[in-house]
């Protein structure tokens, strides 16, 4: 896995990969542990917000409304875009933003991790810090959220489909589909591994 991170640094150069998708498709969790393996910094939009606002999301969005979130949101993102290379874990509206994704289109290579709706499902109906889905029908809304939201991920760099399994396995998964991407010759890293 060292050689296979090499590569990947060598190849991204001053360029952040950034995680898109829904709540609950472990951005945030696949995200720290890609950074770690990867030795670069993690940061997480959402609470690099909460950072600067001295808020929570929930906060945030009860008393400024979404649009003055994602306004501030898009400010984070584009201040955690100069820092690269890093790993940088987004909330799930943030991609909605076209400057956002010409941000990271131009300054990032973005990652969707797209899950299928019983997964997030059983995922996020673990924390009740979710303001979008205080719904009485959170799994309408949810099916709402990727039918308007999923369009605009498709426009990441990389599409990575996540499943219910071990976060080491997605991790693993995700750093070979970005050394692929990034034209990472495989071959060399796995009989670097073999030796």
């Amino acid at each position: 896995m060292k050689l296979l991170a090499s590569q990947i640094r060598d190849r991204l150069g001053e360029r952040t990969i950034v995680f898109v998708g829904l709540m609950g498709a472990g951005k945030t969790a696949i995200g720290r542990q890609v950074a770690q393996i990867l030795d670069l910094p993690f940061a997480d939009s959402d609470h690099e917000i909460e950072a600067v606002s001295k808020m929570t999301v929930p906060e945030l969005f009860e008393r400024y409304g979404e649009p003055e979130f994602r306004a501030l949101e898009q400010r984070v993102i584009e201040r955690l875009m100069k820092d690269g290379p890093r790993v940088v874990s987004t909330g799930g509206g943030a991609f909605m933003s076209a400057q956002t994704r010409e941000i990271i289109g131009r300054h990032g290579l973005g990652v969707w991790l797209k899950a299928d709706l019983d997964l997030l499902m059983e995922r996020v109906s673990k924390r009740q810090n979710r303001p979008l889905l205080k719904d009485p029908d959170p799994r309408g809304v949810m099916r709402r959220l990727m039918d308007e939201r999923y369009p605009f991920y498709a426009q990441a760099h990389l599409t990575f489909e996540t499943r219910d399994a071990k976060r080491e396995v997605i991790t693993a998964e995700t750093l070979q589909a970005i050394a692929r991407y990034l034209g990472v010759d495989m071959e060399d890293t796995q009989a670097g591994s073999q030796e």
